[in-house]
């Protein structure tokens, strides 16, 4: 028999629920254009490699067959072909002009004039039915006609893995209301590289300030076989925080301070060859939702943004792509927006 666990709570002020990698929101680029995002951001710090992601592509697929044809090349979700490197671009086109060649399509790639915010791709998404896009290779998904005006109930079910680990989440669920369910429709994967997934608003995510602190301060965070020793050393005192038990450093200072004393501890880490997690943490939202999840018994925690309320819980499977589906009411209202987990271990 599995429990149901209540997770917390969001609310959509916007009406379009985004369901997406809660560590990877520092790729968020909102109404920006995508190519405004550090590729640092990304894990590249090759000059040559960054220009060509900053130069990639968008494309739109058009002619009388472009659905199938997008369908049946399968790179990627949803009606449009994201973030292709400039140097790919000609061998990309020549791929799908042979898939639809061979499969007899009538259909072609049109270059964007400019890459496509990632905020567009969310209203496009949703105002198409439902469903998925990727954010620099990430899959995401987005549903419109989420109720607006009340906070709405996130719902987990946990039961026994089956495969020797022991219980995990099987199932997360945003529950609009409580009407039968008279269809099902599958919206497409999320991906997850942080282990945690982050059901939120579509404008809020405009303001989500991933690793800029929203109050200007930061703490300090060091744990680990030496931690101890590098307590007495720098005069750092245990955090105090839930569920953080034996993790030293410093709360509330000013983010130069902070700094300041991350790389002393860091060098001094270096230096001696001790075992030691270091861990720089600015006050932005990742941070306060994280500040929950750590204290949290079912790992999930949220943040306000304006009138919004997002919530990020971890999957307890670890990173994967798991399925996202729909439920509608015999009105086609939404009736929930659920992730599966159970068989997806990556």
């Amino acid at each position: 028999m599995e429990e149901i666990f209540r997770l917390g709570e969001i609310n959509c002020p916007s009406g379009i629920l985004v369901v997406v990698d809660g560590g990877h929101l520092g790729l968020w680029s909102g109404e920006r254009s995508p190519a405004e995002i550090d590729p640092a951001l990304l894990g590249v710090d090759d000059a040559a490699t960054a220009g060509d992601v900053l130069d990639s592509v968008d494309f739109a697929v058009v002619g009388p067959d472009a659905s199938a044809a997008v369908r049946g090349f399968d790179r990627q979700p949803g009606a449009m072909l994201h973030d292709i490197p400039a140097s790919r671009t000609a061998a990309f086109g020549s791929l799908f002009e042979e898939h639809c060649l061979v499969a007899g399509l009538d259909a072609r790639l049109e270059a964007l004039p400019s890459r496509e915010p990632h905020a567009h791709r969310v209203r496009r998404t949703a105002a198409e039915g439902g469903g998925g896009f990727t954010m620099f290779g990430v899959p995401v998904v987005a549903v419109g006609g989420v109720p607006r005006d009340r906070h709405l109930p996130v719902l987990a079910s946990r039961g026994d893995s089956g495969d020797g680990v022991g219980s995990r989440w099987s199932e997360m669920t945003v529950r609009m209301s409580d009407a039968p369910v008279e269809s099902s429709v599958p919206l497409g994967d999320v991906g997850v590289d942080w282990a945690r997934v982050l059901f939120g608003d579509a404008d809020a995510l405009n303001a989500w300030q991933h690793d800029e602190p929203v109050d200007g301060l930061a703490d300090v965070a060091f744990w680990g076989a030496a931690a101890d020793e590098a307590g007495a050393t720098f005069a750092a005192p245990e955090l105090g925080e839930p569920g953080e038990d034996g993790v030293r450093g410093w709360t509330g200072l000013a983010v130069a301070e902070a700094m300041e004393k991350a790389r002393a501890v860091q060098s001094w880490k270096e230096e001696t060859g001790h075992r030691m997690m270091v861990d720089f943490r600015p006050h932005s939202h990742h941070w306060q939702v994280m500040r929950q999840v750590r204290a949290s018994d079912v790992g999930a925690g949220t943040a306000d943004i304006g009138d919004a309320r997002l919530l990020c819980a971890m999957t307890s499977w670890g990173d994967g792509y798991f399925p996202v589906s729909a439920d509608f009411d015999a009105s086609g209202a939404i009736v929930a927006v659920r992730v599966s987990f159970a068989d997806t271990l990556k």
